[in-house]
């Protein structure tokens, strides 16, 4: 690059455009350096996560394709920028608009409770950064995600389309009424609290579909539940104490 660089400069010098091509050459050399670094970031970020998956799996996740789909889909690159060095901290991290991108541990546990497999559809509540969508898709048929914010929604769908996911459908509208028209759906995951189930989630799941969703009251501990729909009755599985932002309505 120096070789190049003394060549250029002193063409550009005969030739009165020295200015012109510092200029360039500066811009090369910003490129590879660039490239250097993300190769870099890449190997380092692939490490971080199959450690993030490895924790994982000794916290109790088994199911082999969500441990598969949690080592394969970039974490990295659905955090905001100041944060993509934390993106495989076992930790929730801000969004923009007061949202947030949920904790691994929870988006394994929340995707390995709905029980889908390679030929499930998938109804998700609460886009956010995409993310969620993302892991579902590696393993299911079809995911059809609502955000409710549209900046949000924008972001996410340009995203994801970016990575490549064409089995994720994105709308921007109310997650609590669900996406009547391409119900029933298999299951359905919930990724913000509501302080009730919202009813109509419950009609748009097959019998027999499972709903995974924390329920409560903003800015307190919520309750994590899967629910599954017997006819007309629900059975109901608390997995615990959560924290999620609450359903924006």
């Amino acid at each position: 690059m120096a070789a190049l660089a003394c060549r250029l400069s002193r063409f550009a010098a005969r030739s009165g455009t020295v200015i012109l091509l510092c200029l360039v050459i500066a811009f090369l050399q910003s490129i590879v350096f660039r490239q250097a670094v993300s190769a870099y970031d890449e190997e380092l970020f692939t490490t971080q996560r199959n450690r993030l998956v490895d924790s994982l799996e000794i916290s109790g996740i088994s199911d082999p394709e969500v441990l598969r789909s949690m080592r394969t889909v970039p974490r990295h690159k659905f955090v905001l920028q100041q944060y993509i060095y934390s993106a495989y901290l076992d930790t929730a991290l801000p969004i923009e608009h007061g949202q947030t991108i949920s904790q691994p541990y929870i988006v394994a546990l929340m995707t390995e409770l709905l029980q889908v497999d390679a030929r499930s559809k998938v109804l998700e509540i609460g886009t956010g950064s995409g993310y969620q969508a993302a892991v579902l898709a590696e393993i299911v048929a079809e995911v059809y995600t609502i955000e409710i914010i549209p900046q949000l929604a924008e972001k996410s769908t340009r995203l994801l389309r970016e990575l490549g996911y064409t089995n994720i459908h994105t709308m921007c509208a109310d997650g609590y009424y669900g996406w009547e028209s391409e119900a029933p759906f298999d299951a359905i995951i919930v990724t913000a609290a509501p302080v009730n189930i919202p009813y109509p989630l419950i009609q748009q799941l097959k019998d027999g579909g499972r709903m995974v969703i924390p329920i409560g009251p903003p800015g307190a501990i919520q309750t994590l539940w899967r629910i599954t729909k017997r006819g007309d009755s629900l059975d109901m599985e608390n997995y615990g104490d959560v924290r999620f932002v609450p359903m924006t309505r």
